[in-house]
């Protein structure tokens, strides 16, 4: 009779996080960056309708990067339970962390259970606000920024973050670009820079993939820019 074969859980363990690193870094990063009021998301993604973010609920953004199947499905995951939660109880008890947690314990259930590991990395942020209302030059009223990683891991991120892709060369060029108080636009001008630095050629506004979230807006606080909205940006 023939002995099964044997594998250390902990080389499995080095194994299931090689092969996700492996398949995420294959992608196109993504990066996201606190402005004044608000986050902003910016990516390299040539596709019209297969985005990379998107809004979950009135206050609350999605980022993801790896594979698109395997994000879409924990994206429309997140909706319908972000979703249940604001009809049941109330809207403001659907919140960022709780999502975070949620999806955190999906990913962690899957690399550890699932015949291979989901070759993704999210980002669930979250912003408050008085919305119309507010002072249009005032504070952001509060930003949280979770980065769930493919073994489930959770990380509270600040200031701004990198995922996917090579995210060192990123990071370098985006801290010096980034500073507290920036406006959208300029929000935006510094993360496609580092873009542009990192991967050393310029990135054509059709190839990038640009929303966030502002406070400053009514209840949905999500925002796309495309066309001639992005091209301002862009230009200042």
């Amino acid at each position: 009779m023939a002995m099964p074969f044997y594998v250390a859980p902990e080389q499995q363990m080095k194994d299931r996080a090689e092969y996700a690193r492996k398949g995420i870094a294959r992608g196109r990063a993504l990066l996201a960056a606190e402005y004044a009021h608000g986050v902003v998301f910016v990516g390299e993604n040539p596709s019209r309708s297969l985005h990379k973010t998107s809004e979950i609920y009135d206050r609350i953004g999605f980022a993801a990067v790896g594979k698109y199947n395997e994000f879409e499905s924990m994206r429309v995951a997140g909706i319908r339970l972000a979703d249940v939660k604001g009809y049941q109880y109330a809207r403001e008890d659907v919140t960022a962390k709780s999502l975070a947690n949620a999806y955190s314990q999906a990913l962690g259930a899957i690399f550890m259970g699932d015949a291979k590991p989901y070759e993704v990395e999210l980002l669930i942020a979250q912003v408050d606000g008085q919305g119309a209302d507010s002072e249009a030059d005032g504070p952001l009223g509060g930003l949280e920024l979770y980065h769930i990683l493919y073994d489930g891991s959770l990380v509270d991120e600040h200031r701004y973050v990198v995922i996917g892709g090579e995210t060192e060369p990123l990071e370098r060029a985006l801290e010096q670009r980034w500073e507290p108080g920036l406006d959208r636009d300029a929000a935006v001008r510094a993360c496609v820079g580092a873009l542009t630095e990192a991967g050393g050629r310029d990135v054509p506004p059709d190839d990038l993939e640009v929303s966030g979230l502002d406070a400053r807006r009514a209840r949905r606080r999500f925002f796309r820019l495309r066309d001639r909205e992005l091209t301002g940006a862009l230009a200042g």
